[in-house]
């Protein structure tokens, strides 16, 4: 399987250390125009809290304003961590956005918290944290209110989100772990598998091998669908490349021991004593990244397409400088023949 990617993104919307949350989410909005230009199909963003690497802890915010600075490119969260809300509120978001963008949004669902225990009670407070065992139903009251078509069990079928439009918006599961496959293939949704949180090289193919054995057909799809999100990071050369996936690894070094304040420069980077337990991490870290010059990254590219059996692919993209980043994008689509938007 080594032709024809789709090729997507996914956005976490990075701040820099010497930078601002302002930039990092007006960087995603010009990064979004620049995805649409060179041909990607969908543009997805993160949900994170009180972490200060990223800006984005409002999906459905940064996607009003990515629809409405681009024209054609799908647009949607990945994901909305949906244990955070009630399903009816998102729902209702998600609709309006629909009724504004119709048939360009796409609501990516997860359980995974998305920040520490603390910042989840602060987000559910004065209500309890809602617990992973009510995700299931969750999903399944988001797809009853977006299709009007509620079960008995459902204590508030005769509410409705508002007038809807020609369509709905593409719901997937978003996971890393066999419990989300086999949700996703249990209900008939479309699955995006994360790669890039660090499992992939091992378990990844199989988990997605999982989903696909157990896919029911629904009315939501037919088939199984899959996506595979890696990190991924591209320049004209190998060690220019390395180079610059050197902030990145130090970025998420920093930010799993506490010490995150934005992703360092290079420079910075090149700088940092490492000690030894730090440098076996970031090693391994890199392992599971996809980072080279054009040739390198579609070899990898390709390799994964066919680990997962599937041409589907999002790819998240984190360095220091703005200009590196949409460069990186801008080669990646140009080296694996994605068709530029006129």
């Amino acid at each position: 399987m080594s032709a024809n990617l789709k090729l997507s993104v996914v956005d976490q919307s990075p701040i820099r250390m010497d930078g601002s949350a302002s930039d990092a989410l007006n960087e995603t909005v010009a990064l979004a125009k620049a995805a649409e230009r060179f041909g990607y199909s969908r543009y997805w963003v993160a949900e994170h809290h009180n972490i200060a690497n990223f800006a984005g802890n409002a999906p459905e915010i940064l996607i009003g304003q990515i629809a409405a600075n681009t024209k054609t490119i799908n647009v949607g969260s990945g994901g909305v961590m949906l244990t955070h809300y009630s399903a009816f509120k998102v729902a209702e978001v998600f609709n309006m956005l629909n009724l504004f963008f119709p048939g360009r949004i796409e609501l990516g669902l997860g359980r995974a918290p998305g920040s520490d225990q603390v910042t989840a009670s602060a987000l559910s407070f004065p209500s309890p944290p809602t617990g992973p065992q009510h995700y299931p139903k969750q999903v399944s009251d988001v797809l009853n209110y977006l299709t009007d078509q509620h079960t008995d069990d459902n204590l508030f079928s005769n509410v409705t989100v508002g007038h809807k439009g020609d369509t709905v918006p593409k719901v997937w599961l978003l996971g890393s772990k066999y419990e989300s496959a086999f949700m996703a293939a249990q209900m008939g949704l479309p699955f995006a598998y994360a790669h890039f949180f660090g499992m992939g090289s091992s378990e990844g193919p199989m988990i997605v091998d999982a989903y696909r054995k157990n896919f029911v057909a629904s009315d939501f799809l037919p088939e199984p669908l899959v996506n595979v999100g890696v990190h991924v990071l591209c320049a004209d050369t190998d060690e220019e490349a390395r180079r610059l996936a050197a902030s990145r690894n130090l970025g998420r070094l920093f930010s799993i021991t506490g010490r995150a304040k934005g992703i360092p420069s290079p420079e910075f980077a090149s700088n940092y004593q490492y000690m030894i337990d730090e440098l076996e991490f970031v090693q391994n870290y890199a392992k599971n990244c996809v980072d080279g010059s054009p040739s390198t990254v579609k070899k990898a590219l390709e390799k994964i397409s066919g680990d997962y059996q599937t041409k589907d692919l999002s790819i998240v993209t984190i360095c220091h400088g703005y200009q590196e980043r949409e460069y990186s994008y801008q080669l990646v689509a140009d080296t694996c023949g994605l068709v530029e938007a006129s």
